[in-house]
């Protein structure tokens, strides 16, 4: 079956494009692959699809085989594009310079240095400046204090809160080695501790007889308080 001849033109139908660009992708890189090796060539191919999508081949270095082909084609860094870099650069080079020596001149007159030159609105604008600054370093110094006052305050706060508290343990200490000294003392006097009954008999007549009398003295010594 003879297959029909294509006809050179954009495909219309998006999902038919989509596959044939895949396909011929395909072959494209295989041939370049192939062309490489049977060939000994020095081969590289890039392909960019409709949405950006970038699809590439090299037999060596894809940035090699293009700097090469710019040498080829006259496109590559010649000696003038060379010298015209260089005096870019030093174009740069003098205008960096120069400003640095106004920032820096600029800077020794915010000093106070090097104002005989300097004109009557030069002079008002620098102290304008100057005025500026010292306001902004006031404020920046004034917020600071305060946040170290606040920190110092809150500090204070908390000793005297731990201050407190040793105070209270340091009093109920006290109170409980009172307690305990008071209990020591009770339990070391005898007199304390003790409760006598002493009885005393006094028999008058003669023991043994009915007509003895019997006069009983009972001593009786109860617990002393201090």
């Amino acid at each position: 079956m003879v297959r029909g001849k294509t006809e050179m033109r954009r495909i219309e139908n998006t999902a038919s494009r989509q596959v044939t660009f895949s396909k011929r992708r395909n072959g494209l890189l295989k041939k370049a692959y192939e062309l490489s090796v049977l060939c000994d060539a020095e081969v590289a191919a890039i392909v960019f699809s409709t949405s950006g999508k970038l699809y590439q081949f090299s037999s060596t270095s894809l940035e090699r085989t293009i700097d090469r082909y710019k040498m080829y084609t006259g496109n590559g860094s010649t000696d003038k594009e060379v010298e015209k870099n260089v005096q870019h650069w030093r174009t740069e080079a003098t205008d960096i310079a120069k400003k640095i020596e106004t920032l820096e001149s600029h800077t020794r007159k915010l000093l106070g240095e090097g104002l005989e030159g300097c004109s009557l609105g030069e002079l008002l604008s620098l102290e304008a400046q100057i005025g500026r600054s010292l306001q902004n370093i006031r404020g920046a110094k004034q917020s600071m204090l305060e946040e170290q006052i606040a920190q110092l305050k809150d500090k204070v706060r908390v000793l005297q809160e731990e201050n407190i508290k040793l105070r209270q343990e340091n009093h109920n200490h006290a109170d409980a080695e009172a307690k305990l000294q008071v209990t020591a003392s009770r339990d070391a006097d005898p007199i304390h501790n003790t409760n006598m009954a002493v009885e005393t008999d006094l028999i008058i007549g003669r023991p043994g007889t009915r007509e003895a009398k019997e006069d009983i003295v009972h001593v009786n010594v109860h617990r002393l308080e201090q």
